[in-house]
């Protein structure tokens, strides 16, 4: 036994290889989270160009279903996280060959949908890493463990993310193509990171001998007969769907807010970005082991309540912008408040959204029910970005904001209601 975790060896071997995936990602998700601001402002690009960025990384979802299908036929896991490392990083390499002129960004959209293209291939691996991992690291870890070994490994890729987040703002601001360097650099740590989680032990499976065709009609009854008998999945789920809605409403429209409103630079919206993440980190090791002793419909509950607030603090602080300006970084009373409650979010659903779903199921089951969770992930991404936009196109930031804050109402409401009934 590994006292200082009350961990067994094995899962202590698993864990270090999750731990150093965790911090290459966060360095990536960190660059990566200023990557709204650098489309539309260093490079130029339309409203309805950012709302497309946006809805990349979870539209694609909505065929995760056929792609777990496609996962079960193979046999050897790592070989295939291996080719999906290079075929959705190795599209970063050719930033390198962007222009370093904004002029030539403003009068030609070729280079807007060369980085749309670009980034479609990159937010591929998510549908195929997320459900893999999952399966590896529930099978991997006990239950007692699971939620609390998660945290350890989330706190890790959060100081990262904060800590890269602010480097990258500040390098942008002294010099705004520096994303032509660095997004490179950022695909290949990104294959690194993936090789290494392709050592962590592989998980017997039954060998699928149906065709595709039909699994995929399998797999289509096999999710409707979960959402139809297993009513808290179902619920739970309903609740996501509300909460999605809300989110994606309201990150369409966060960048242009911060630019047009806030004026923000780079470092300044690096800050807002991630630097809700300092209370995440503290709040993590605490909800991770919440998890473990309460029904996931309340955790749920406090997840979305605490985006309600978020969203609701945000849309009025436009309306006291007073601020202090420490190192070029301007800090407004009012979204210090809006993000304290986006970091008890945030250290809510990280747990939540990759683990949630298997707190319903069998351990043989977890990926299944993570790729029933991210189809339905997709398939409320098909229109919601474009939707946040015209709402504030037509009736403003405020409107857009409080819309998402009654559709988190909405969410909360139905998570306590599923539990007491």
């Amino acid at each position: 036994m590994i006292n200082w975790l009350k961990i067994t060896t094995k899962e202590f071997s698993v864990f270090k290889l999750h731990f150093l995936f965790s911090l290459i990602q966060g360095i990536i998700t960190g660059v990566f989270a200023l990557n709204e601001l650098v489309y539309i402002k260093d490079m130029n690009a339309s409203n309805f160009q950012l709302s497309i960025l946006l809805q990349l990384s979870v539209i694609i979802m909505v065929v995760s279903i056929g792609v777990n299908e496609f996962l079960r036929r193979i046999s050897d896991k790592k070989k295939m996280l291996k080719v999906v490392a290079l075929i959705t990083h190795l599209p970063l390499l050719l930033i390198f060959f962007f222009p370093q002129d904004a002029n030539i960004y403003s009068q030609n959209s070729f280079y807007h949908y060369a980085f749309l293209s670009i980034f479609f291939f990159f937010y591929l691996n998510l549908i195929i890493t997320l459900p893999t991992i999952n399966q590896m690291l529930k099978s991997a870890y006990t239950h007692d463990n699971f939620g609390r070994l998660y945290s350890y490994t989330s706190s890790a890729n959060k100081i990262m993310i904060m800590i890269t987040t602010l480097a990258f703002g500040f390098l942008l601001d002294d010099y705004g193509f520096a994303f032509i360097y660095v997004y490179p650099l950022m695909g290949v740590l990104g294959i690194i990171s993936i090789y290494l989680l392709s050592r962590i032990p592989q998980v017997a499976e039954i060998p699928v001998k149906s065709s595709f065709k039909e699994a995929i009609s399998n797999s289509l009854k096999y999710m409707n007969h979960v959402l139809k008998n297993n009513k808290p999945f179902l619920h739970f789920e309903m609740g996501f769907m509300f909460y999605g809605f809300a989110w994606m409403i309201s990150a369409a429209i966060i960048p242009i807010y911060f630019n047009e409103v806030f004026e923000m630079n780079h470092a300044t919206y690096g800050f807002y970005k991630n630097g809700y993440n300092v209370l995440a980190i503290l709040l993590l090791p605490f909800f991770g082991g919440l998890l473990g002793r309460i029904d996931a419909r309340i955790f749920g509950a406090i997840t979305f309540g605490s985006l309600l607030l978020f969203t609701f603090t945000l849309g009025i602080a436009q309306y006291y912008m007073q601020y202090i300006e420490v190192f070029g970084i301007k800090i407004y009373f009012s979204l210090m408040i809006a993000y304290g409650f986006y970091g008890i979010f945030a250290a809510t659903m990280a747990l939540l959204w990759f683990i949630g779903s298997a707190y319903f199921c069998k351990k043989e089951e977890a990926a299944r029910y993570q790729s029933i969770h991210l189809s339905l992930t997709g398939l409320r991404a098909v229109l919601s970005f474009q939707i946040g936009i015209w709402m504030y196109m037509a009736f403003g930031f405020t409107f857009t904001f409080m819309t998402a804050a009654l559709s988190l109402l909405i969410a909360v409401i139905l998570m306590l209601w599923s539990v007491k009934k």
